[in-house]
């Protein structure tokens, strides 16, 4: 019988725990406050953009939201950047992803100041983890790190398979697992005999924007499977990178979609503000 990882039973605990801090610092005369920078119309990335505003409101963040034209330049973005690097009353800024295709998300993650990074996308933050000396980590990896803790889910001596290489989720969530000891395997779309190495793995993590990718034959009994992936198929509901229908019944533990990884990432953001907060105020 598997247990279901409830992601937001876990991120509530994690906002919680950022509102008590939060409360504190508010107490002592401190705000706590987040700028989102959203570029164009894209209403994926509104409903995102929403969902954080409302997560600051609960744990009693200030946001500020600046919502530029598809059309913006890509140095008027990197100008607002450098503005609001150097103002003391922002500690976190995030620049919401996809930018328009006119737009080098590398140069504008570049520009952020990396004690503001709070998705932790810049090269320097990213090359922190890869030592394991970090300060913020990306939130969906972290967000899976906090699930695996609070389920007691050991990854120590464990054979751990990541399925997918990005920057964002991969090649952190491989980091974040080695760190914790875990055997960790990185698998992508030039990998061959994937399925041998599924079959083999304690903890399979997928992030391959796949539907219905990973299927029960290529999970092995008893497995720990985290599903990073969300798609809305044709008929409007909700499914991930895992066939969960059918793989479930093999696994120990087992991440829903929608309900398992997401409410982890915004979750975690909070949680990195607090971080930046902290060091920008010498309190970490």
């Amino acid at each position: 019988m598997y247990t279901l990882i409830d992601g937001k039973q876990v991120s509530q605990a994690v906002k919680d725990r950022v509102k008590d801090e939060t409360a504190q610092i508010k107490e002592n005369g401190g705000e706590i406050t987040l700028a989102v920078i959203i570029v164009g119309d894209d209403p994926a990335s509104r409903v995102y953009v929403n969902n954080k505003k409302k997560a600051c409101e609960y744990v009693g963040f200030k946001s500020v939201e600046y919502a530029l034209s598809a059309d913006t330049t890509q140095e008027e973005l990197i100008d607002l950047i450098k503005e609001l690097n150097a103002r003391d009353d922002i500690n976190g800024i995030l620049c919401q992803l996809p930018l328009p295709k006119h737009i080098d998300k590398w140069a504008v993650i570049a520009a952020i100041d990396v004690k503001k990074d709070v998705d932790a996308f810049s090269a320097y933050n990213v090359g922190k983890i890869m030592i394991g000396d970090y300060d913020f980590l990306p939130c969906t990896p972290a967000g899976v790190m906090e699930m695996l803790s609070y389920y007691n889910i050991e990854v120590q001596g464990k054979k751990c398979l990541m399925i997918g290489r990005s920057n964002i989720v991969g090649k952190p969530m491989a980091m974040l697992l080695m760190h914790k000891n875990g055997t960790v395997t990185i698998a992508h779309s030039y990998t061959k005999n994937l399925s041998e190495l599924s079959k083999e793995a304690d903890i399979v993590v997928v992030a391959v924007k796949i539907p219905k990718f990973l299927t029960a034959d290529m999970v092995k009994d008893g497995a720990v499977v985290i599903d990073v992936g969300i798609h809305r198929m044709e008929n409007g509901k909700l499914c991930g990178d895992v066939d969960f229908e059918n793989v479930k019944d093999k696994c120990s533990f087992i991440t829903p979609v929608p309900g398992g990884v997401g409410p982890m990432t915004i979750a975690t953001l909070m949680q990195n503000t607090l971080k930046a907060y902290k060091i920008q105020h010498q309190l970490d």
